[in-house]
């Protein structure tokens, strides 16, 4: 009789101790790297890391933000070549390095030389840059001319600019991630700026985690094509309808530059959406694909199945049409 008091005893503590065990959901929300971010992350106890946060965004600004003069990146462009580069700037170097050469050039983070040259900031007319001009810029650009050598970067041609803005969102996204995951959480979503990185589920909702597909508003509104579900793994937008010039055709040209020509991409793509495994990856891609156009993204996307993609475009009758490819969501 005493040993079943005790078992019914057990049981009554241990269904108690579970029912007392009540899951929140951590959000925590600034702004950081010119944008906000938001985390939310399931657990059970009261936590603050709005401090550490803070803290790894000061780190990677430091390391690779070009909007602050005295930061490495800054530091590098302007002809420092002592400069001993960190961890960060090592990853992004070493990731935008390898997307070059799978992309045949397609994305290159030394383009911003010329994207600064054809002044892609307030919507206007554009203006054609003098032909030699265009040249002179050209032969300094190209993630070939570039080495890591002993914590330091090598140029080939000392005026190559180096802005690692197409990925460096997504790596941040990477870092916040990494950093909850060390913490102990398994059920997380960081944004920053519209890039996401999503693991496990929303536990109190008992769903994935669902984010959405922006539609191209040249209005500066928001709304969504679609919404879906997103579990381990990232996505990353890049659009041409926000940033972007008319010739006086009224030719809308994006402010993705061709890294061959030199000129801005004439393209009828507005968005393109990329899930893969880190939103780094997903962020340059989504760069790299907006820049090839659609007909040739379709191409390289069929040798690259671990990409998961969703295009906004206009047909020619100036018409929206969407087209996913590689197993996109379609819910």
């Amino acid at each position: 009789m005493l040993k079943r008091i005790f078992v019914i005893v057990f049981f009554s503590l241990l269904f108690s101790c579970k029912e007392e065990t009540k899951l929140h959901l951590n959000v925590t929300r600034g702004n950081a790297f010119g944008t906000f971010f938001s985390v939310q992350f399931i657990t059970d106890r009261a936590i603050d890391f709005s401090t550490s946060y803070d803290s790894i965004a000061q780190v990677i600004n430091t390391s690779m933000s070009t909007y602050i003069k005295d930061s490495d990146i800054s530091k590098i462009n302007a002809g420092d070549t002592t400069v001993t580069v960190d961890d960060h700037f090592k990853k992004v170097f070493n990731a935008s390095k390898d997307i070059y050469t799978t992309t045949n050039g397609a994305f290159d983070p030394t383009i911003g030389i010329l994207v600064n040259a054809w002044d892609f900031g307030p919507k206007g007319k554009i203006k054609s840059l003098d032909s030699l001009k265009i040249d002179s810029l050209l032969v300094s650009v190209g993630m070939d001319k570039l080495s890591l050598q002993d914590e330091k970067i090598i140029k080939a041609h000392p005026h190559t600019f180096i802005d690692f803005n197409a990925l460096a969102k997504g790596y941040a996204v990477d870092v916040f991630a990494d950093f909850i995951e060390s913490k102990g959480f398994e059920n997380y979503i960081v944004e920053i700026g519209g890039e996401i990185r999503a693991k496990g589920n929303h536990l109190i909702k008992q769903k994935p985690w669902r984010i959405g597909v922006e539609d191209p508003n040249f209005d500066n509104t928001q709304s969504y094509t679609k919404v879906i579900s997103l579990q381990n793994g990232a996505m990353a937008t890049s659009g041409s309808y926000r940033k972007y010039k008319i010739d006086e055709s009224g030719n809308r040209y994006t402010h993705i530059i061709n890294t061959q020509t030199g000129y801005p991409n004439r393209s009828n793509v507005l968005s393109v959406s990329v899930i893969a495994e880190t939103c780094m990856y997903a962020d340059a891609y989504a760069t790299a694909l907006m820049s090839m156009g659609l007909e040739k993204a379709k191409l390289f996307l069929k040798d690259h199945p671990e990409l998961k993609v969703f295009f906004i475009f206009e047909n020619e009758n100036k018409k929206l049409e969407t087209y996913a490819i590689n197993g996109f969501p379609e819910e």
